[in-house]
């Protein structure tokens, strides 16, 4: 079985476990069409995709950042639908939970930085940026917690 992970912000990103067993991490592609493309190859039937559950309040993002950021979200549901992807929504608070992360006031400004160490970590084989970061701990977090 093929897992995927999506971070859905435009500064997010993918990870997958393939077939294979390997796991891979990257950005989030930057247009409509490289997105729908990196989805076809990656949503291999029979495929679990863990998707970041967007927040129903976006604290002091502007309108127009979070109609991009929903608009995305959309895109990728309606991708992942058309290519018969199995969908597993996963709130932050629950993968961040799952690797006893804390929460973004323990640590400010360096959160970003806090959750990319963890993942490199788990990954030491992948270099790991701010935009995989994310992905990768969904990714481990949903496959360990659809198997409890």
């Amino acid at each position: 079985m093929n897992f995927l992970a999506i971070d859905p912000g435009v500064s997010g990103g993918i990870a997958y476990l393939d077939t294979d067993g390997t796991t891979h991490a990257m950005p989030m592609p930057a247009t409509l069409g490289d997105i729908r493309d990196q989805l076809r190859i990656l949503a291999k039937v029979p495929a679990t995709c863990f998707l970041e559950e967007l927040p129903k309040f976006a604290g002091r993002m502007g309108a127009s950042s979070m109609g991009v950021m929903f608009r995305n979200y959309g895109r990728i549901e309606g991708f992942l639908a058309a290519a018969g992807c199995r969908v597993e929504y996963l709130r932050p608070q629950k993968w961040q939970q799952f690797h006893s992360l804390g929460s973004k006031k323990d640590h400010g400004t360096k959160w970003k930085n806090h959750l990319k160490g963890k993942a490199q970590s788990l990954f030491p084989h992948l270099t790991v940026t701010l935009k995989t970061a994310d992905a990768l701990l969904i990714l481990e977090a949903g496959m360990k917690l659809s198997r409890s």
